[in-house]
């Protein structure tokens, strides 16, 4: 799968499980519950994730891409 800053995170997740334990190794803190993850990332982005966590977005799409391939 290839991650571009237009990629649902939920896609992410349906592919490759919650992410949520792998990346707080690269520093983005959980949000809320599994459950909630699973509904909110319906909606988000990978854009819209690194605004909300405050990443540059090449930096997180190069935590997700290693995440992914560890996962």
């Amino acid at each position: 799968m290839e991650i571009t800053k237009h990629t649902l995170v939920s896609d992410i997740l349906k592919e490759h499980g919650d992410l949520a334990e792998v990346m707080e190794i690269f520093g983005l803190k959980k949000v809320g519950s599994y459950r909630f993850r699973k509904f909110i990332t319906q909606f988000i982005t990978v854009r819209t994730a690194a605004l909300v966590h405050r990443v540059p977005l090449d930096r997180l799409i190069k935590m997700l891409q290693k995440a992914t391939k560890s996962s």
